[in-house]
């Protein structure tokens, strides 16, 4: 698994299996999902995104690379997972691009436990920048990798659902499915 620092793109060797791409290769497959599809880009066997079919702040027309559904026997198998209630931590090698300090928040995301919420000044005074909390939630918002990196589980200080690239209804339904999962919620 990849942990994120604060360089740019940080990679480690990914599982063996039908998980990689030749090197320097972008590739790309689009999964069904409960939330909509899914548009999954991988570079050097380590997952660069996660789209979701309305990604306010993703990149416009990213490059996606051709399409390899090969590449991605183990997302694709995680996140079938996830939506079947059956995994609660993503174990899939991650190269985000972004910032250092961008890099800092999605790692502190990677830290909220599942069906849990944290707001964006509770990650702001875990990464030592309690004044940060505008700047969390524009990195936090710029996220390339949804669901792996549970962007999602951010709130507002006063427990209210605020933005969430691919929709509010999206983040809801991500919540409302780990609380189901941990047995929070009476259905």
């Amino acid at each position: 698994m990849t942990h994120m620092t604060g360089t740019t793109r940080t990679t480690q060797t990914p599982p063996a299996g039908p998980t990689t791409s030749p090197a320097g290769e972008r590739a790309h497959t689009v999964l069904d999902s409960p939330i909509g599809p899914l548009t999954l880009v991988a570079e050097d066997g380590a997952l660069t995104a996660l789209l979701m079919e309305v990604n306010r702040h993703g990149p416009r027309n990213p490059d996606r690379g051709r399409r390899h559904d090969a590449v991605f026997g183990a997302a694709a198998e995680q996140l079938q997972a996830y939506f079947a209630g059956e995994l609660t931590e993503f174990d899939l090698p991650l190269a985000p691009e972004g910032t250092a300090f961008q890099q800092r928040v999605w790692e502190a995301l990677r830290q909220i436990p599942y069906g849990e919420t944290r707001s964006y000044g509770q990650i702001a005074t875990s990464l030592g920048t309690p004044g940060a909390s505008r700047a969390v939630g524009l990195a936090n918002g710029h996220n390339p990798i949804s669901i792996v990196v549970p962007c999602h589980r951010v709130i507002g200080a006063d427990g209210s659902l605020t933005g969430y690239g691919g929709g509010l209804e999206r983040k809801q339904y991500l919540l409302d499915h780990e609380r189901r999962v941990r047995g929070d919620l009476l259905f």
